[in-house]
C-alpha cells in the first residue's frame, strides 16, 4: 500500500478511500498502529436492546459535555444518575417545573436549568417515538446507516438542545453506526469540494452524508470507522498526537 503522505489542497478531488488509509496509516504509524485506534460501531442486535432509560441518559450526558469540559460531566454522572430517578421515563415526566427548578440549584450536579429542562423535553421525546414506533433502541437501530443525518435532524427537530454535533455524539456513544463532525472531517470535505457552505447546512449534511456512503460502497468500512479514519488522515494528528 502506497502511504506517501499528500495533504488535500484548495484544487484536489475527492481520493479513493484506499488513498486515505494509506495516508492515516502513516501518519499514525503503520496499518496496526491505525487499527488499534478506530472501533467498530455495536452490532444491531445491542443497539435494539438499550432502553430507553440508558438513551436518555446518553441524550442528558451528551448535552452537557456540549461546550463543557466532558471530565466535570464525567465526574459528576452517577449524581446525574442519583437525582434523576436513573433517567426512568415515568418518573422524569411525572417532574414539576418546581422540582425540575429546584434540581437545577443542586451543586452535585452542573447547575444549569437551560440544560437540566432538557431531561424533561427529551424524555418526553423519547416517549413519544416508542408510542409511535416501539421500542426506542430498536428505533435507532433500525434506522438506515445511509441517512443518519435523518435521524440527527429528527432528534433536533423534536427534541431539546440535540441540534449541531450533540445529535452525533449521542448516536456515536450509543453505539450506533455514525460518522462525526470534526474540525478534520470538516477540513476535508471542504478542501475537495464536498461541501462550499455552512457545515449544518441540509446542503453540505446531504453531502457529507453522500460521500460516505460512496466510501463505504467502496471498501466496506463502517461510517464509524471511516470517520475516524479520515480525521487521522488529515491535520495535525500525526504520530505522538491523540485524536
Amino acid at each position: 500500500m502506497n502511504t506517501k503522505s499528500v495533504e488535500p489542497t484548495g484544487e484536489a478531488k475527492v481520493e479513493q478511500f484506499d488513498a486515505i488509509i494509506s495516508r492515516a496509516a502513516e501518519r499514525k504509524g503503520g496499518e496496526e498502529a491505525l487499527a488499534s485506534l478506530v472501533y467498530q460501531p455495536l452490532p444491531t442486535s445491542d443497539i435494539a436492546a438499550i432502553t430507553n432509560d440508558r438513551v436518555l441518559a446518553q441524550m442528558t450526558k451528551s448535552v452537557f459535555q456540549s461546550g463543557f469540559v466532558w471530565r466535570v460531566v464525567e465526574a459528576k454522572w452517577p449524581d446525574f444518575e442519583e437525582h434523576f430517578f436513573n433517567f426512568d421515563i415515568s418518573k422524569i415526566l411525572m417532574m414539576p417545573d418546581e422540582m425540575v427548578e429546584r434540581k437545577a440549584t443542586d451543586p452535585k450536579i452542573i447547575r444549569n436549568l437551560k440544560k437540566v429542562t432538557t431531561i424533561r423535553d427529551n424524555a418526553l421525546l423519547i416517549s413519544d417515538i416508542e408510542r409511535e414506533h416501539g421500542p426506542i433502541g430498536e428505533f435507532i437501530a433500525n434506522w438506515p446507516d445511509s441517512d443518519i443525518i435523518g435521524l440527527c435532524d429528527l432528534f433536533k427537530r423534536r427534541g431539546s438542545r440535540l441540534g449541531g454535533f450533540t445529535a452525533y455524539n449521542v448516536l456515536r456513544a450509543l453505539g450506533k453506526d455514525t460518522f462525526r463532525l470534526s474540525s478534520d472531517v470538516e477540513a476535508y470535505m471542504r478542501a475537495r469540494g464536498v461541501i462550499t457552505g455552512g457545515l449544518q447546512s441540509k446542503t453540505s449534511l446531504k453531502a457529507i452524508q453522500n460521500q460516505f456512503n460512496e466510501w463505504h460502497k467502496q471498501c466496506g468500512l463502517s461510517l464509524t470507522e471511516l470517520s475516524m479514519i479520515l480525521a487521522y488522515s488529515v491535520g495535525d494528528n500525526r504520530v505522538g498526537f491523540s485524536k
